[in-house]
């Protein structure tokens, strides 16, 4: 009867060292597959809400007050520079005009005879200046009639295409009422705001004296068929957003862009000698972005990672890895920091290649 529980008991432990033996040998043949960082040429596409405006965009205004009497134009048509856009009823100029001209005859009349008796030394020097002075102002009233009278005739001050129509014919204008706006679209300026770090980063970079090229996304998700140069930045910043503006301008040929279309601005920021990990190697904690390196004795250290930008699978980083450390790449989920494990080390190179990104 002894021996039955002797036979058990030797059972349980032949069991549990079996178990052991099954365990150690797993963790034996499990391996972790790291890589290292690498060092690369690369740029990234970095894309900022924008707001186009025509290179020229004003309002055309009533000059004089009178009833409108002729609109020579559509809403939405180009016109060119001088065209007749609106006529307002000139009857009262035109009177003006005829009885400026009517006081400037006689002003004229009146200097000739008194040139004819200053001449036999009838009337003084100062009489016969009197005269000249006279008609000149004649000759400005007249001069201010035809000027207003000329204000009756609203036309373009530019080639554009006009926006739409804020009177209709037989309307009273009063002085300076809008009668519609007129845009030059031969050239667009595209505003966007950039950051105060990015601003930095532009205005401090070797390269900042040359014109910077951009491109255009449009609002059907497609690219404009022009390129940009970014000219200038306005003076100050926006203390609400901690942004400032750039205005970049587009040459638009085929009159594509109209004034108050909105897209993004497209900038490719290159990085040189930037240090590139896969993003699957990395976790975050509370906003904050994680690797495990790996080191010399193959313990995992949890490591914080600065991010300067992101790639498609990739990011450059800033701080926190070297070239020279080693990465877990798969297996995030299976290890705990301080932990020991074995290694397979895949070539960062190869690793790359097969996330499918752009890198130079």
């Amino acid at each position: 009867m002894r021996r039955i529980p002797m036979i058990i008991g030797l059972l349980v432990v032949l069991g549990l060292s079996s178990c052991n033996s099954k365990k150690e040998t797993h963790e034996d043949q499990t391996k972790f597959l790291v890589t290292s960082p690498i060092k690369k040429d690369t740029s990234i596409i970095k894309d900022y809400v924008a707001q186009i405006h025509s290179i020229r965009h004003i309002e055309l205004r009533a000059l004089e007050k009178g009833y409108l009497k002729e609109i020579h134009v559509d809403e939405g048509q180009f016109v060119k520079k001088g065209q007749k856009m609106f006529n307002i009823m000139p009857n009262v100029y035109q009177a003006d005009l005829q009885k400026a001209e009517a006081e400037a005859k006689i002003a004229e009349i009146e200097l000739n005879n008194t040139q004819l008796l200053a001449d036999g030394n009838v009337v003084s020097a100062n009489e016969l200046a009197m005269a000249k002075a006279t008609l000149e102002k004649a000759k400005a009233e007249v001069a201010l009639a035809q000027t207003h009278l000329g204000f009756t005739d609203v036309r373009a001050p530019f080639d554009g295409i006009m926006d739409h129509l804020h009177v209709r014919e037989g309307s009273l204008l009063d002085e300076g009422e809008l009668l519609t706006t007129l845009s030059d679209n031969s050239e667009m300026w595209v505003y966007f705001n950039v950051p105060e770090a990015e601003y930095l980063d532009y205005i401090m970079s070797k390269d900042r004296g040359d014109k910077k090229t951009v491109g255009l996304l449009l609002a059907n998700n497609k690219q404009f068929n022009q390129k940009g140069i970014v000219q200038t930045i306005e003076g100050e910043f926006n203390n609400e957003t901690g942004n400032i503006a750039f205005r970049a301008t587009f040459p638009n040929p085929d009159g594509i862009l109209r004034h108050g279309e909105t897209g993004s601005i497209l900038m490719t920021i290159p990085f040189k000698d930037a240090i590139i990990i896969p993003q699957k190697a990395t976790f975050e904690i509370l906003d904050k972005k994680y690797v495990f390196v790996i080191d010399e004795n193959n313990v995992v250290q949890q490591t914080e990672i600065t991010v300067a930008a992101e790639l498609p699978h990739l990011f450059v980083v800033s701080k926190g890895v070297s070239l020279k450390d080693k990465i877990l790449l798969d297996g995030i989920r299976m290890v705990k920091n301080k932990e020991k494990i074995k290694t397979e080390f895949a070539e960062p190179n190869e690793v790359i290649s097969k996330l499918a990104v752009y890198a130079e």
